[in-house]
C-alpha cells in the first residue's frame, strides 16, 4: 500500500509540473503578442484604451467582492474623481488627435502650393511658407494689381483658382491681409491713404474667392495693415516692392496642452 501511495504522489507531482510549464509558455506567448501589437498601435488610440482599462480595473464591483479591486480597497468617495479624470484624459487625447490632423492638412496644403508655384515658374510673384501663424501665401502687388489700384488682373486668376480648389477640405480660418509701402498715394487716387488701398486690395481677393470661386464666406476674414508691417525696410524701390503685397494666411489653431508635453 505504501508503494502505491508513493507512485500516486509521484504521478500528481509530475502533472503539476506540466501545468506550470504550460502556463509559463502561454504567458510568454501572450507577452510577445502584446509586444508585437504595441509596435503597431496608434499612440493616441492606445492611450485611450489604456486609460479605459485602468478605469475598469479600479472599479470595485467588477473585480473582487467587498469593494476590493486589484489596487486594494476602493474608496467610493473618490469614484467620481476617477471618472472625471479618465474622461478628461480621453478628451485631451481626442483634442490632440484632431490638432495633429489639422497640422497635417497645413503641411499638405503648403506642399501643393509650393509645387504649383515651381511648376508654373511663379517664384518671383508668389511664395508660400509655414509660419507660426499658419501657412502664408504671399502675392506680389504688381502680380495682382496695377500701380495704385485694387482691381484684380486676369493673370492672378489661375493661382487664386488653384488656392480656392484646396480650401474646401480645410478646417481653418483664412485671413486675407493687404500691405503697402510707406509712400503716400499720388494726387487724384481713388483712395484716401494707404489704409484704404490695402483694405481695398484685401477685399478684392476676398470677393474673388467668395463670389467667383463660390467659397464659404464664414471661413474668411479681411484686414489691412497699410505700411505698418513691412517685411524689409522701406529704404529702396526694391524693398518697397517687397512690402507691397497681399498675404493669404491659413491660420493654425494653438496646440492643446496635451500636445505640448
Amino acid at each position: 500500500m505504501a508503494r502505491n501511495r508513493k507512485r500516486k504522489e509521484s504521478h500528481e507531482n509530475h502533472e503539476r509540473w506540466l501545468i506550470t510549464y504550460s502556463d509559463l509558455i502561454t504567458l510568454l506567448l501572450i507577452f510577445f503578442i502584446i509586444m508585437y501589437a504595441m509596435s503597431k498601435v496608434d499612440v493616441s488610440k492606445y492611450e485611450i484604451l489604456a486609460q479605459s482599462l485602468a478605469f475598469e480595473f479600479k472599479k470595485a464591483d467588477t473585480m473582487m467582492p467587498n469593494g476590493l479591486g486589484v489596487m486594494g480597497a476602493n474608496n467610493p468617495a473618490k469614484g467620481g474623481d476617477t471618472d472625471q479624470n479618465v474622461q478628461q484624459a480621453m478628451n485631451e487625447a481626442k483634442e490632440r488627435e484632431e490638432w495633429e490632423k489639422r497640422e497635417k492638412q497645413l503641411e499638405d496644403l503648403l506642399q501643393k502650393i509650393q509645387t504649383y508655384i515651381e511648376q508654373n515658374n511663379l517664384q518671383a510673384q508668389v511664395s508660400a511658407a509655414n509660419t507660426p501663424r499658419g501657412v502664408a501665401v504671399t502675392l506680389n502687388d504688381l502680380f495682382l494689381f496695377d500701380l495704385g489700384k485694387a482691381d484684380l488682373k486676369a493673370g492672378a486668376y489661375p493661382i487664386l483658382n488653384q488656392f480656392a480648389a484646396l480650401i474646401p477640405t480645410l478646417n481653418a480660418t483664412i485671413s486675407i491681409e493687404g500691405h503697402t509701402d510707406d509712400l503716400p498715394l499720388s494726387t487724384g487716387s481713388a483712395y484716401k491713404d494707404n489704409w484704404g488701398l490695402s483694405q481695398a486690395r484685401s477685399l478684392s481677393v476676398l470677393r474673388y474667392l467668395i463670389y467667383n470661386a463660390q467659397l464659404d464666406p464664414k471661413k474668411f476674414i479681411s484686414t489691412s495693415y497699410a505700411d505698418t508691417r513691412p517685411v524689409v525696410e522701406n529704404n529702396s524701390a526694391e524693398n518697397r516692392a517687397k512690402n507691397r503685397r497681399v498675404e493669404i494666411v491659413v491660420l493654425r489653431e494653438a496646440a492643446p496642452n496635451s500636445a505640448k508635453k
